[in-house]
């Protein structure tokens, strides 16, 4: 039996355009009648060939408010437009991560995640809608730029009229005419994709073995606290007790869902106290990652450059090869050093993990990481906050075969003493007047080399400019980078990732093979200071003060 579709008038609503990770705004736009419908036919109406006709789509979000709502929406729009088949995850509950799992899996035609990621939840907050294509990552700037024209010459929408709502609650089949929606366990496949990327056998005898190694595990009441109850509990044999935060709240339970020292401060707090060996948290929809022991903040920088020099202790690398190492543009050059030592290709892409999928499609990328705490690799086409703390359980219990007693710590340490290290920090100045931040970037823009003071010489400035080594697209003006003789950096970005406003982000790297324990703090802050006199951040944006520094 068919189902009945109806064509519902509207007409374009501005600034929809999707950002480096979909479309965020606050939770009162997308509740304007039809503002999320007509986003959504955008995305059917943008679908690359074949279309919708007859396709299969992914559909799940990080829990927060509004979202089951909206998946309902989902259903009957893309019912209309043709999708047969859906897969959606138990109470419409999937991790960005376990999303891509499930469309690689499957052989999906994409997929649709409700997030707006590390960004608070709730009535009064913020709300997403991202489009993920057949390989599992991001749509990429062609498809997003064809949903935003969509939504620009939009002028009616196509619903289904459904016998009832979708009961997302219950796992199994439901037909709606020649529509089928598969609710599924949320967990269940991505749990057996970690199961046989790491070594856990290796990890549960270290366990046995070091029953003094403590775990905290925090998901920041995300979506990631039953994917972390099912691997650290149910199959790493860690105690109940190693789980904080890890029930999924519509509003995060009022906090701030972002994995990083001033937003989860209490597992910051509670590592220190509880002198805890590994300490670690993830972010809204799952894919952004802390870690941390109680005498060491491992920086996002350093953690996947760690992960690539001991990728041959993962059984995944072990069977697949290490193929290439990324990372973003403002990420240290840690992950560069690793490469030059191990003969490896290293691309430096913009920020946005789309711009990894191309590489790891063609086979010429296997791990991968960005400052912004996203860690990941070519099991999937989204960065994966699980997998990175699971990476480093596998390299803590590898090191400790040859160096009993490691720690986070002295892994770090180990690791500066075969590299160097690559200081990095970054400042983050939220929800900045947007008129006066562009002034500034164009301020930065007229800068030229030359000498700031007798310690730091400029000799490059300019905006960052990617050329895709596959597709060959250019992407442009994704950065102020100011280059020192030293190789020191500062750099300048405006981000996407905000509902409101700007976020303005300075990065500050300094390299040393010297002095390697030092505060970072300590070590960049002659930086700090050119960074703030050069950009005139405080003329511009009437900022003294961060509001995070990672």
């Amino acid at each position: 039996m068919s189902l009945s579709v109806r064509s519902v008038p509207t007409s374009p609503f501005e600034g929809q355009k999707p950002g480096t990770s979909g479309l965020r705004k606050r939770v009162k736009v997308f509740k304007q009648e039809n503002y999320t419908e007509n986003f959504i036919q955008a995305i059917f109406t943008a679908m690359p060939a074949p279309g919708p006709q007859n396709a299969t789509m992914v559909v799940g979000g990080d829990g927060r408010y509004y979202m089951k709502d909206v998946v309902q929406k989902i259903v009957r729009i893309g019912a209309a437009n043709g999708i047969k088949r859906f897969i959606i995850g138990q109470d419409g509950i999937l991790s960005t991560p376990a999303a891509s799992a499930i469309i690689r899996k499957n052989n999906a035609d994409g997929g649709i995640i409700l997030t707006a990621s590390h960004n608070p939840g709730g009535p009064q907050n913020d709300f997403g809608i991202k489009y993920n294509t057949r390989n599992g990552g991001p749509a990429p700037e062609s498809v997003t730029d064809a949903i935003y024209e969509a939504t620009r010459t939009i002028s009616e929408y196509q619903e289904a009229e459904l016998d009832g709502q979708v009961d997302l609650g219950t796992v199994g089949v439901q037909q709606f005419g020649q529509v089928t929606v598969d609710i599924v366990d949320s967990a269940s496949d991505y749990v057996d994709l970690i199961k046989e990327i790491f070594d856990f056998e290796l990890i549960r005898k270290f366990r046995q073995e070091t029953p003094e190694f403590s775990l905290l595990f925090d998901a920041l009441n995300g979506v990631t606290g039953p994917y972390g109850r099912r691997i650290f509990v149910d199959e790493l044999g860690f105690p109940e007790s190693c789980l904080d935060q890890c029930t999924p709240l519509e509003d995060f339970g009022g906090g701030h869902p972002d994995p990083n020292l001033t937003y989860a401060d209490k597992l910051v707090e509670r590592v220190s106290r509880e002198k805890v060996m590994l300490g670690a948290a993830s972010d809204g929809d799952g894919d952004r990652n802390m870690v941390l022991s109680h005498d060491w903040f491992v920086t996002p920088s350093d953690s996947v450059a760690v992960i690539a020099h001991y990728a041959e202790c993962i059984p995944y690398f072990k069977r697949t090869g290490v193929h290439g190492l990324a990372r973003s543009m403002p990420t240290s050059c840690a992950i560069d050093r690793v490469a030059a030592a191990k003969g490896l290709e290293v691309f430096e892409v913009p920020t946005g993990w789309k711009f990894f999928g191309n590489l790891m499609d063609a086979g010429r990328l296997s791990i991968c990481g960005e400052e912004s705490f996203g860690t990941g690799s070519d099991h999937i086409r989204e960065k994966d906050g699980i997998w990175a703390i699971v990476a480093w359980l596998n390299i803590i219990a590898h090191v400790n075969q040859t160096k009993p007693g490691a720690t986070v710590r002295s892994i770090m340490l180990d690791f500066f003493a075969t590299y160097g290290r690559n200081y990095f920090t970054r400042y983050d100045y939220e929800e900045v007047d947007s008129a006066g931040a562009s002034q500034m970037m164009e301020h930065l823009r007229t800068l030229k080399p030359g000498v700031c003071n007798n310690e730091y010489t400029i000799v490059n400035i300019d905006d960052f400019e990617y050329t895709d080594p596959i597709d060959k697209s250019v992407t442009k003006n994704q950065g102020v980078r100011i280059v020192f003789e030293d190789t020191s950096r500062i750099i300048f970005r405006l981000s996407g990732t905000g509902s409101q406003g700007a976020t303005v982000r300075i990065y500050i790297e300094r390299y040393d093979d010297q002095s390697v324990d030092m505060d970072a703090q300590d070590a960049l802050k002659p930086l700090v200071d050119i960074a703030r006199k050069l950009s005139m951040l405080e003329k511009f944006t009437g900022r003294t003060e961060p509001t995070v520094i990672t």
